[in-house]
């Protein structure tokens, strides 16, 4: 197949029927492979279940445990742990007690070439190029995740997102990105897939754990802040790429970098503002889960205050997570309850910019037309596959006899860990694809930093303000059954 075929977005960017949408579109192709996976690893878990699962459940609550599924899939996807001293021992360490991960990490090679190749040759690109740079970017996601696991990386929470993000800034600004590289550079396709993934794990059930509290803190705050956001860059600080300020804008009062690509793709932003973008946020993410923590400690903060807090401002759903642990499992508990509560806003916010980019940006050019086709054409499809993804285990969760084991354990040991990587393979490819030179220009003033610092100032006021109402005061006495959550 030639190395210069056209990319899906040429193919798709005029009208095209629904069915040719479906075979070479980059999101369905997303959506495609996250059905797939999700449903070969809930079948898995499904056929694996013990017979005597309600019993040995029964014996976990008298014991005063938690209980536990784990997929057979788990053995054969993985991803490198923890090491001190010899970055080796993250893969493999002799003895009875040692572990062995490279059979798990080979599998997620094996499995992501397989599909993300399957989707590259449907999509009419280039299948030998794909698999001639493949193996070098997940290498460098490989190493990437070894980094991590380093005790002293772990114990700063320097997340795999930012060595990913940097070890691939760091050879695309000296050496170069190797041209053999580049046709695996698919940050938008890993990122999808995973985005759909993502939806298994975030359950509509959740709504029901915090209830109108929850989404008050989650659902009110944030598109007054996405909104407020924009425009003060727009009519305050004047910034010229408006598809740059509704993509910070969003990556900052939504959640993170599955808002951001969500709102690019709705926007039609360029990768090298989606760069920055994510970029920004990552920097921001690491300094407030550090300090975020402290400073509620600071002010004596209650765990279900706290935690709500953070759920509602710091961007990225793991981080969430590490900084809620430093105020206690309840604080946790609350905080990943609220950012996945917030979570399920990444589909409407795309719906939302879409419509506002097609019937009021763009309104009056020439090759846009502002109607129900346009705004279709436009929003994210692949927003569609985590939305169905989380209908359909949310069902499955309820619904089944111990489908919230089978769920649970679905995802934490199987979709979750191809997930990671994913994301992984995705902020590898960003770095590979970014130029200092390119995103110097976006530095210009320090305005999209001014709307960044000033955007999160008012998400944590507002979060605050919110979660200290709705908490403290007129749902104070619902606290007592956040214990049972």
């Amino acid at each position: 197949m030639p190395e210069n075929t056209p990319e899906p977005e040429t193919v798709t960017s005029a009208p095209r029927s629904l069915f040719h949408e479906f075979r070479y579109s980059e999101d369905w192709w997303a959506v495609w492979i996250g059905a797939a996976i999700l449903s070969v690893a809930f079948l898995v878990m499904a056929s694996s279940v013990p017979d005597d699962l309600s019993t040995k459940i029964d014996q976990a609550k008298q014991a005063g445990k938690k209980f536990k599924l784990t997929s057979p899939l788990k053995a054969y996807l993985a991803k490198p742990g923890k090491w001190k001293n010899n970055p080796l021992d993250a893969i493999y360490t002799p003895g009875e007690d040692g572990h062995n991960l490279i059979p798990g990490i080979v599998g997620v090679f094996v499995v992501s070439m397989l599909l993300f190749g399957v989707g590259t040759f449907c999509m009419k690109r280039s299948l030998p190029g794909f698999l001639k740079g493949f193996w070098f970017v997940f290498l460098l996601a490989t190493f990437a995740y070894v980094l991590t696991g380093q005790v002293v990386a772990k114990q700063y929470n320097l997340e795999y997102a930012l060595w990913a993000l940097g070890i691939g800034l760091l050879i695309s600004n000296t050496v170069g990105t190797p041209g053999f590289v580049k046709p695996a550079l698919l940050t938008e396709f890993y990122i999808k897939t995973g985005l759909v993934l993502l939806g298994a794990g975030v359950l509509f059930s959740k709504l029901v754990a915090l209830g109108v509290p929850g989404i008050c803190v989650a659902w009110v705050v944030t598109p007054i802040v996405l909104i407020s956001t924009y425009m003060f860059g727009q009519k305050v600080l004047k910034i010229e790429s408006k598809s740059l300020n509704m993509v910070i804008s969003a990556d900052m009062s939504v959640c993170g970098v599955s808002a951001a690509i969500a709102t690019a793709a709705a926007c039609k932003a360029k990768k090298e503002e989606l760069s920055f973008a994510i970029g920004l946020s990552l920097s921001f993410t690491v300094i407030m889960m550090i300090v975020l923590p402290a400073v509620i400690k600071a002010m004596g903060l209650s765990p279900e205050l706290g935690g709500a807090w953070l759920g509602g401002t710091i961007d990225s759903t793991g981080a969430v997570g590490v900084a809620g642990s430093l105020l206690g499992d309840r604080a946790m508990e609350v905080a990943i309850t609220i950012k996945m509560i917030q979570n399920i806003l990444i589909g409407v916010t795309a719906f939302g910019v879409a419509v506002y980019w097609v019937s009021v940006v763009e309104k009056g050019k020439s090759n846009v037309r502002p109607d129900a086709t346009e705004i279709w054409r436009r929003f994210p499809k692949f927003v569609l596959g985590f939305v169905a993804a989380s209908l359909v285990f949310t069902f499955l969760h309820s619904s089944l006899e111990h489908g919230s084991y089978l769920v649970d354990g679905m995802v934490k040991t199987s979709t979750k860990t191809l997930r990671g990587w994913f994301f992984c393979l995705a902020f590898v490819s960003i770095g590979l694809e970014t130029n200092f030179r390119e995103l110097a220009k976006f530095l210009k003033g320090g305005k999209p930093l001014i709307l960044y610092v000033a955007g999160q100032s008012l998400n944590l006021i507002l979060t605050l303000a919110m979660a200290w109402l709705v908490f403290e005061v007129i749902y104070k006495d619902s606290l007592q059954k956040l214990g049972a959550m």
